[in-house]
């Protein structure tokens, strides 16, 4: 069926209000379908975000939206109770005329709606410290709004993603079987992950004994997931919750180091320009303790720098894993290019662990 009949079969199921004016395409993303649609009501022009989700990243489309459903019925009950907008502050799902809150379109595609958050912007590049610091004080806002959020009744809609433990034992796998005779040419890069499978072990057996809490995570932190008021500047709304689960706060904090703190690109081939920041890691942390606001517990705050190791050391090995592999999994654009990926990852980890005295200290001056 061509795309327009498509988008009319949608747009009829859902209740908007007023008469239909437009659809166009929206963003940046390259994960889901996505369009703004525009409405002339008695109020005013309203618009909403229409998202086509892409099933075959997401193989449970209807968990994954119990899951957003939950957690931002929580974030609006929260929101209004601090006299906040929660028209604003979260993402506001419109249900479908069944009540769902997504419809399953004549062809079997799932798509949801949101009510479009108006005066805000979402951005692609850390322009500032400014922005960076934004990203921290949401993220860690986000963990206070649910630190008491019941993290275990949601669906793990991606298996082990950040299980290391795990991750460790699929590369011994893919070295094992070297499939493609690659192992020859990244001796070094093996023998750095042989020699830190202890460190895989490090968050997985502190949340197995119960130190470090479930809590519910976005895994997804990148400053676009945050959208920022065109007025003050300031971050109001985390969006994206597509990977929303639970998780350890150390993942979505780690995540942001690994990609935020770095002065290279994740695919620098020259590895004298890729470093570990501590100047950008010390505006992240206070960002983020500011806005957990005593949210996490002392093991955590512990345990920041070991996140910010570990979430590197495991997207290292992931991308190394992809290369003995084959490169089936993350899109290459050139030959070698996740092995360049692993090497940016590694020279990054080994920088940390280099530092992480000085990481320590930052958090205990912010805590």
């Amino acid at each position: 069926m061509a795309e327009n009949k498509i988008l009319e079969e949608v747009i009829s199921r859902f209740d908007f209000p007023g008469s239909f004016v437009e659809s166009v395409p929206y963003g940046s993303g390259h994960i889901n379908d996505t369009y703004r649609l525009t409405f002339d009501t008695e109020e005013g022009r309203k618009r909403y975000i229409l998202q086509r989700m892409n099933r075959s990243i997401f193989l449970q489309p209807v968990e994954l939206m119990e899951n957003i459903s939950a957690v931002t019925s929580w974030l609006r009950k929260k929101i209004r109770e601090a006299g906040g907008d929660e028209e604003r502050e979260t993402l506001n799902i419109i249900s479908a005329r069944d009540g769902r809150p997504y419809y399953q379109d004549s062809s079997g595609e799932y798509w949801r709606v949101y009510l479009f958050i108006e005066g805000a912007t979402s951005y692609d590049m850390v322009k500032s410290d400014s922005d960076f610091y934004q990203s921290a004080v949401a993220f860690g806002h986000f963990q206070r709004m649910l630190a008491d959020y019941p993290a275990e009744t949601l669906h793990e809609t991606i298996r082990d993603f950040h299980n290391t433990v795990k991750r460790f034992e699929n590369f011994k796998k893919a070295l094992e079987a070297d499939a493609y005779g690659r192992a020859r040419y990244v001796q070094e890069e093996i023998a750095f992950v042989l020699e830190r499978e202890k460190l895989c072990h490090r968050l997985c057996d502190l949340q197995e004994s119960g130190e470090l809490p479930l809590r519910v995570t976005h895994n997804d932190t990148k400053l676009n997931n945050i959208m920022i008021d065109d007025q003050t500047g300031k971050a109001i709304c985390v969006i994206d919750l597509d990977t929303v689960m639970p998780g350890l706060s150390l993942n979505d904090f780690g995540d942001s180091i690994r990609f935020g703190a770095s002065t290279g690109a994740e695919d620098e081939r020259d590895l004298s320009r890729v470093s570990f920041d501590p100047h950008l890691y010390e505006v992240y942390v206070k960002g983020f303790l500011e806005g957990c606001d005593g949210a996490l517990t002392e093991k955590e705050l512990d345990m920041l720098p070991d996140g910010a190791i570990l979430m590197t050391f495991e997207c290292g090995i992931r991308f190394l894993t992809d290369y003995l592999e084959g490169d089936h999994y993350f899109k290459i654009h050139r030959e070698d290019h996740n092995l360049d990926r692993t090497r940016t990852q590694f020279k990054l980890v080994k920088d940390m662990e280099d530092s992480y005295p000085s990481m320590k200290a930052v958090v205990e001056k912010y805590k």
